[in-house]
């Protein structure tokens, strides 16, 4: 089997194509070929040497792929061999095959193809389980959603706005921001001139934002915090701006709000808040906005797996909206 290995840490270039054992597919488990995979910022810092593999999990990167089963291990019942899926993964997505939990395996969604499928799982995963699962995010609320062009971002501005979520967002670019307009962003934040908390103030009346989900950590901790209204929540995903920030817990206090840190690779497979139930919910409730087309993947390219450096480097230009996906077959 051909995956992708890491020569060491560093740029782009330390990515090749080798050769690596074939996956057996454990009890309880199905293997997968892939078709396409998923690029996330998780990857990126594990290729710079910032972010390793949780314990037993493989050290070849990708995180999320779409393709067609090809095996199928002991006590696996619902799947069978030739049905094409989709897969939320610890790690091993950037190969010819891989083997994944069944707990893990997502059908493809209706008028999705077997390509672009790829971009759902992690974005998916991650909206579900911190907007709703963790801030309880509910109708008429207002989210503030940070990176709103990102693969999350994009995918975070549907569902709040199929809850009936009123979302506003930040972005670097007049482009990035009507992309997110014309997803159902209602309040558009230039963060290279606009103070976020100034300009959610201003647009809720003094209210602030009932809940905030911010890939940014440290450097927004204090500011997020500003911006929450009374009984708020702030759920960090991300630390794009820092890990170890300052955090006011007076002004916490006095508005009854609450911060969450969250992370979904080191989630177990199954038990309380484990990967499997966070799958349950979202083939339950975020696949039919799919199928219904009230929420679809933003997918800004498509390159095959031979060029995966540009695409690293595609998932960090200014320009990119929503997910890049490297095609295997």
């Amino acid at each position: 089997m051909q995956a992708i290995s890491l020569t060491e840490f560093g740029d782009p270039g330390v990515m090749q194509w080798t050769t690596h054992p074939q996956p057996v597919p454990a009890a309880g488990e199905v293997v997968i070929d892939v078709a396409a995979a998923g690029i996330n910022r998780a990857d990126i810092n594990q290729r710079q040497g910032h972010y390793p593999p949780p314990a037993g999990a493989s050290e070849i990167l990708g995180l999320e792929v779409s393709g067609v089963i090809s095996e199928v291990g002991p006590a696996v019942t619902g799947w069978e061999i030739g049905d094409r899926v989709c897969a939320l993964l610890s790690g091993g997505g950037y190969a010819e095959r891989v083997a994944v939990p069944v707990s893990q395996v997502l059908p493809i969604p209706d008028g999705v193809d077997l390509h672009t499928a790829a971009a759902l799982p992690e974005a998916a995963c991650t909206v579900w389980s911190n907007l709703v699962t963790t801030a309880h995010l509910c109708e008429h609320e207002t989210v503030l959603i940070h990176g709103g062009g990102s693969g999350i971002g994009t995918h975070a501005i549907q569902v709040a706005t199929a809850l009936g979520a009123r979302v506003a967002v930040t972005a670097g670019s007049s482009e990035k921001l009507d992309a997110c307009r014309g997803l159902g962003a209602d309040i558009l934040i230039n963060y290279a001139d606009t103070d976020f908390v100034s300009a959610v103030k201003d647009s809720t009346g003094g209210h602030g934002v009932d809940v905030v989900l911010d890939n940014m950590g440290a450097a927004y901790l204090g500011r997020n915090v500003s911006a929450l209204a009374d009984g708020g929540r702030l759920v960090v995903i991300g630390l794009q701006g820092g890990w170890d920030g300052n955090l006011n817990l007076a002004k916490l206090m006095a508005k009854r709000a609450s911060v969450h840190a969250t992370g979904l690779r080191s989630r177990p497979t199954t038990g309380r808040g484990g990967k499997a139930d966070i799958v349950r919910d979202v083939v339950k409730h975020v696949w039919p906005m799919i199928s219904e087309a009230t929420v679809r993947p933003v997918v800004h390219a498509i390159l095959p797996i031979g060029e995966v450096a540009a695409a690293h480097r595609m998932l960090d230009a200014p320009d990119t909206i929503g997910k890049v996906l490297l095609r295997l077959s």
